[in-house]
């Protein structure tokens, strides 16, 4: 375990930075790029307390299902990202951004677009990894391990991308011309 834990040293830091990275290869912004990387920190929430209701220590497997449900709540930031870009652009194409009303309802609408495919997306997860979390059989144990972190975690995930990232998007688009 303690070979495992300095691996994991390296590891997760370096997962994080290569989510980093193409996040910023993608948004071609830090701004946008930070709104979902400070959306993780929120999502492992959901893991950690799913994880101590079960009475799971900590263990290899329970880091990699840490790892896997990073990847997913950056995947589901970016895809709110991407609506709120989208109905922003074409509110500035049809020039209806004119104040933070206008960019207020250009958030709503993105965010609301994306309500259904979130709900859709989580549920069909949590779906898939139920099995695999009430299995009993060779291997189970470590696959609840690994299950419980993206099961939990996509749970606080999905409120806080229908909500916290929206919010987030409003906060620095308002003040992009006086802060970035």
């Amino acid at each position: 375990m303690q070979a495992v834990a300095t691996k994991m040293k390296v590891i997760i830091p370096l997962a994080l930075f290569v989510i980093i990275a193409l996040l910023y290869i993608h948004f071609r912004r830090i701004s946008d790029t930070l709104i979902v990387m400070l959306s993780l920190p929120f999502s492992l929430v959901g893991g950690i307390w799913l994880i101590y209701l079960l009475g799971y220590n900590t263990s290899v497997a329970v880091y990699i299902g840490f790892i896997a449900l990073a990847g997913l709540a950056a995947e589901t930031g970016v895809v709110m990202i991407m609506y709120l870009n989208s109905a922003k652009k074409q509110r500035e194409i049809n020039n209806q951004l004119q104040s933070d009303a206008d960019l207020k309802e250009a958030i709503i609408e993105g965010a609301v677009d994306r309500v259904r495919p979130k709900i859709m997306t989580v549920a069909t997860t949590i779906l898939a990894l139920l099995p695999v979390m009430l299995g009993h059989g060779v291997g189970s144990e470590v696959m609840q391990r690994i299950a419980a972190p993206m099961v939990g975690g996509l749970i606080t995930s999905t409120f806080l991308t229908l909500v916290i990232v929206p919010s987030l998007y409003y906060i620095v688009h308002r003040n992009k011309d006086k802060i970035i």
